[in-house]
């Protein structure tokens, strides 16, 4: 009976005592099994760790319209420069073309002295088929303000080279009241009021001094001397 209670006793053991993960030498776990049953990790990194810098490539579509246009810009660059360029050309030209009196000759020395609006008409009328040059102030070309500026010299009469500043100087009078030699100022151009809607002036590039009608309403009149 005493040797069967023993059995009893030993098969009465809970199973758990031997079980894997017990105390007992031959279930010890290992290294690994305490891992996997391990709770989650972290992990510590010292200052001097940098991370990598992470890049990615990257690229834009250009349109054939954008590049139609970056054409077209350039083009009209290269075309405004190639005038600027045949300008300068010209007026070099121009101005070793002509070894008259200048503005300034005139207003030093005046060969009209007695200043009335006929006469500035008559002598405007001289220039005639003088060709437009801009920037031109003497026989060898005008362009419109450099034409007015260079017929009043003649009368002792300074005018700056603008079409603003020389109807500024003047007093505004009716058209009904204007004769010739009397200017007509619009935007941007000017010349001699010629009589009966008429105009006398330099016109623009290409064109030669003439008479022709007034083609705007947007225009004034002004007298040089009152």
């Amino acid at each position: 009976m005493t040797v069967a209670a023993g059995i009893v006793g030993t098969l009465a053991i809970p199973a758990y005592a031997f079980a894997p993960g017990s105390a007992g030498p031959q279930y010890g776990q290992t290294a690994e099994s305490r891992l996997t049953k391990a709770e989650a990790q972290s992990v510590e990194v010292t200052d001097d760790v940098i991370a990598a810098p992470v890049t990615k490539d990257g690229y834009a579509a250009v349109s054939g319209a954008e590049i139609q246009a970056a054409a077209e810009a350039a083009a009209a660059a290269a075309a405004a420069e190639a005038a600027r360029v045949a300008a300068e050309s010209a007026m070099t030209s121009y101005a070793a073309s002509y070894s008259g009196p200048s503005v300034g000759d005139f207003l030093a020395n005046p060969p009209y002295p007695n200043f009335d609006l006929a006469s500035v008409y008559n002598v405007a009328t001289q220039y005639i088929g003088t060709p437009y040059v801009y920037g031109g102030a003497t026989p060898a070309g005008f362009d419109c303000s450099g034409f007015v500026m260079y017929v009043y010299a003649q009368f002792g009469v300074s005018m700056p080279h603008s079409s603003n500043g020389q109807g500024a100087m003047g007093t505004r009078i009716s058209e009904a009241d204007a004769q010739p030699g009397d200017l007509v100022i619009m935007p941007g151009h000017d010349g001699f009021y010629a009589g009966n809607g008429m105009i006398l002036h330099a016109p623009y590039e290409g064109a030669s001094v003439r008479v022709q009608p007034i083609w705007t309403s947007d225009y004034y009149i002004v007298r040089i001397g009152i």
